[in-house]
């Protein structure tokens, strides 16, 4: 049963994208999460073939295939600033154009925020950005995950229902997924804490977007409690979430095939991942 588990967590690039697959399998990930650069900084020094080649090596050695990435938090398509949103739109191409040359079929992102400019102005914003991106990018073997986030501050993305809106007003709808964060949706208001909770939610889920859009789960508990609106993230079981939600996810069959990644925290030696995987194995029956 444990060979067969799509788990994983947020790997290191430090040294090369290619060292990530290695830090991955020494703690046991089946699946693994990266950035394809520096996650502050706007510019990005270019992948060169060898670097492409290394990594495409290590995929080959660990046999870790099941690869996401995430994009740079600086980017804001959701932005009403003309040259922070064309420098986003720019940069979140790149993002693309990286994910595509390493053969990284998932990019995750965070919505946007439209920082004072209202909510429904920032959907209409971040949905104009991704049809201009989708068509730019059209035959590209990568797809975008709009992340549920906990809507800290002026967040879009909070709401099942924001993410909605961007799938529906997209022209490639097919290429927009999602991924379910468990901190940031219970930070959200969504009590997925119990199973009663959990099981409302996923309905909800189901009923708004379709369970069949969920390409990646961040496995993450949160430091803060239902419905606070701050995204913190806690080692799994240590937060206000508890196990039962990874127990649920570990367990329920319609997700049995999606990659399930941990971004708690860590440190050197990544041995808080051992003990995250640990027991998410635990979870499963």
């Amino acid at each position: 049963m444990d060979d067969d588990l799509l788990i994983g967590a947020h790997m290191s690039i430090s040294g090369g994208v290619e060292k990530s697959l290695i830090r991955g399998e020494s703690v046991g990930c089946k699946t693994i999460q990266i950035f394809t650069k520096s996650s502050n900084q706007w510019k990005a020094k270019n992948l060169l073939k060898e670097d492409i080649e290394r990594f495409h090596n290590n995929k080959q050695k660990t046999g870790i295939t099941n690869i996401v990435a995430h994009d740079s938090y600086l980017i804001n398509l959701a932005s009403p600033k003309d040259d922070l949103r064309q420098k986003s739109f720019e940069a979140f191409v790149i993002e693309m154009e990286r994910c595509r040359d390493l053969g990284i079929k998932s990019l995750v992102m965070h919505p946007g925020s439209h920082t004072g400019a209202g909510e429904d102005n920032g959907l209409k914003t971040i949905t104009d950005q991704f049809n201009s991106i989708l068509n730019l990018t059209k035959g590209w073997d990568v797809n975008v995950l709009l992340e549920t986030t906990a809507g800290q501050g002026t967040n879009l993305g909070y709401k099942f229902e924001h993410l909605a809106y961007i799938i529906d007003n997209v022209d490639q709808k097919d290429r927009l997924k999602i991924c379910f964060d468990t901190c940031h949706v219970f930070a959200a208001g969504y009590d997925i804490s119990n199973e009663e909770g959990y099981n409302k939610t996923m309905d909800h889920f189901e009923k708004i977007l379709g369970l069949d859009k969920i390409s990646v789960f961040h496995l993450n508990d949160s430091k803060k409690g239902l419905g606070s609106r701050v995204d913190r993230h806690e080692h799994l079981g240590n937060g206000e979430l508890g196990e039962n939600p990874f127990r649920f996810i570990m367990n329920d069959a319609r997700f049995h095939q999606v990659p399930k990644i941990l971004e708690t925290p860590k440190g050197k030696e990544m041995e808080e991942d051992k003990v995250n995987l640990a027991l998410l194995r635990s979870l499963a029956k």
